[in-house]
């Protein structure tokens, strides 16, 4: 069995959305312990959306089902993309897993022009398809500049989104999936540990 955390770490250096609170570490003064006090946003580092995060009555992190974020999943290689990845490039992964995570050639985390990002047929695709998650290896889903159009037609569909992974290491297949968020009572979004592993469970 191989294990492959598809995380990236997260420190004060860690790039964030533009708009989103800075990371911030300050160790507090003890006599024989080390704590930390932690500042950081909901959508910071490797991160979950949860529906709330455009839906006002959406479903909160904490209410995200387990189902939808543990369970085999399918790695598709989107590295030839720039700008929208449209349906029929993820049409090759079905039928398969109905958890998706699109591998781009983004390795440093940043989402530069080029970056490749979900297009809008894509979106109604996998609503259609009823994945139970998605998950991409760049900043945003969509592309930054975008109207929150992508992220509302698969968070309304009940699909909640991984963003920020760290898929550099990992080859295209089928895997199986633990993606957990903090459960922050309520919220809209949290950062989670994301691992893949080669071996799937018995049933």
């Amino acid at each position: 069995m191989a294990w492959f955390d598809v995380t990236r770490p997260l420190s004060p250096d860690t790039t964030v959305f533009p708009g989103d609170p800075h990371i911030h570490f300050r160790q507090i003064p003890a006599d024989d312990f080390l704590v930390t006090e932690v500042l950081f946003g909901t959508h910071s580092g490797t991160h979950i959306d949860a529906p709330r995060h455009v839906l006002k009555k959406g479903q909160s992190i904490d209410a995200v089902p387990l189902e939808n974020l543990i369970g085999e999943c399918r790695v598709l290689d989107c590295a030839g993309h720039t700008g929208p990845i449209e349906s029929e490039s993820l049409a090759q992964g079905f039928p398969g897993p109905s958890r998706v995570l699109l591998k781009t050639r983004c390795e440093s985390g940043l989402q530069s022009p080029e970056a490749a990002y979900l297009g809008q047929s894509s979106a109604y695709f996998l609503a259609d398809h009823r994945v139970r998650c998605v998950g991409i290896d760049v900043p945003s889903i969509e592309d930054p500049t975008g109207t929150g159009e992508i992220h509302r037609i698969l968070l309304q569909a009940g699909i909640p989104i991984i963003e920020l992974l760290d898929l550099s290491g990992v080859a295209p297949g089928d895997y199986w999936m633990a993606a957990l968020p903090l459960r922050l009572e309520g919220l809209d979004g949290s950062p989670a540990r994301v691992v893949l592993s080669d071996t799937f469970p018995e049933d």
